[in-house]
């Protein structure tokens, strides 16, 4: 099933947000979201004229109510801090001068009306400490991937999926699932990218459905059929070191957030009931809550859509008119020079190229613009050596 149960003006609001950044084209992104040219220039024009009210079906409702009075500072503080329990003095600071506040007190003095409320516990913030992070130079240049532990409701389990951009930590979706398998994972992820573009690398771990372990009759450095889906569709996968779970140290961050902020203390029927209130908290997450490794900045404010549209049909592999081409057969194997190599079972059908390398008898092989690894025929039976062999094994084989 589809990203689903998001609200009209979810959609509305998120469709005029990526156009704001420049990115991609009106008309691209009225392809991706499925609404005509004439309707995304109205939601635009209405956006500007009125801002969120305009994107509601006609309503002319106020964002807030000309008939409240303005509390004073500290009772605004501890509103905010009742919407957001789990947000500190730096966050509320911040969220209250994004939300126009004039006079802020400082986080320290935020801090504090919250110590004098009660609502501080000293034993947990003193556990909070800052880390060095890394993160990539711009948006789309890698998304992070996983599975949150899966919880249960009371029709079942669901198995929250969740999809963030490594630059800006933007949460491009949170999927209540009933099952982690290959079909749900690529409907999720095929949503995703007719809304927000492919981007140039997926990083994920080595478990199901994305990772070879746990597939019988895989080795562990062998392609999964989720990792070829990406490749014909331009996009490289990454694995995080096995037992490593820091090298999604990001996903790893947004599930603690995801479980303090949304799951905790609360009891869900069924998977839709999961799903309305990850689609009510992503945009507070995205656009409200300042986040600490972006000095305080919303995610939203740093994350852009991809200029690399989703093609609706698989591109076939095309090589180069020198390249030898050789198509894998049903059981994964990639028949060259007399013998049957071993690849993967997830290119069965399609083409592959081996190319010569200053290497007389290893020959490198290719698919698509992927590099897979090479293949050596010095010896009496040819030898597969993957890419991922070199990388965990760099003396395995000296390609050139």
């Amino acid at each position: 099933m589809p990203w689903k149960a998001l609200s009209v003006l979810d959609h509305r609001r998120e469709f005029v947000r990526l156009s704001r950044s420049g990115e991609v084209s009106v008309a691209e992104l009225c392809r991706r979201f499925g609404i005509s040219r004439q309707t995304g220039f109205t939601l635009l024009r209405r956006s500007r004229e009125e801002g969120e009210a305009g994107l509601a079906d006609r309503s002319r409702r106020p964002l807030s109510s000309p008939r409240q009075v303005p509390p004073e500072m500290a009772a605004r503080i501890l509103d905010l801090r009742a919407e957001h329990p789990r947000w500190g003095g730096r966050k509320l600071a911040r969220r209250l001068r994004d939300l126009g506040l004039a006079d802020v007190p400082a986080p320290s003095t935020v801090t504090e009306v919250l110590r004098r409320a009660g609502l501080i516990d000293p034993a947990e913030a003193a556990q909070h400490r800052p880390f060095t992070r890394f993160e990539r130079e711009a948006p789309n240049d890698l998304w992070q991937i996983d599975f949150k532990g899966h919880f249960a409701t009371a029709a079942g389990r669901c198995h929250p999926l969740t999809v963030l951009d490594d630059h800006s930590r933007y949460s491009l979706g949170i999927a209540a699932c009933g099952r982690e398998t290959l079909a749900e994972v690529q409907q999720r992820m095929t949503g995703l990218f007719r809304q927000y573009g492919l981007p140039g690398a997926i990083l994920c771990d080595n478990g199901s459905p994305w990772g070879a372990a746990g597939h019988a009759g895989l080795r562990a450095n062998q392609r999964t059929a989720f990792e070829v889906w990406l490749m014909r569709l331009g996009v490289a996968t990454l694995h995080g070191r096995p037992r490593h779970p820091q090298t999604q140290g990001k996903e790893e961050r947004f599930h603690r957030t995801l479980d303090v902020e949304v799951l905790q203390g609360r009891q869900f029927a069924d998977l839709d009931d999961c799903q309305r209130a990850f689609n009510a908290w992503r945009p507070i997450y995205n656009e409200q809550r300042p986040h600490e490794a972006l000095g305080l900045a919303v995610p939203a404010s740093r994350y852009r859509p991809s200029r690399h549209a989703f093609p609706e049909r698989l591109p076939e592999p095309d090589y180069h008119a020198d390249d030898k081409i050789r198509r894998v057969g049903v059981h994964g194997y990639v028949q060259w020079q007399g013998q049957k190599v071993p690849l993967s079972l997830a290119f069965a059908g399609l083409d592959v190229a081996l190319r010569p390398t200053e290497t007389d008898g290893v020959w490198s092989l290719h698919f698509m613009r992927f590099n897979l690894g090479w293949i050596d025929t010095r010896g009496p039976k040819a030898i597969l050596t993957t890419v991922r062999d070199v990388s965990e094994h760099p003396s395995s084989i000296s390609p050139v």
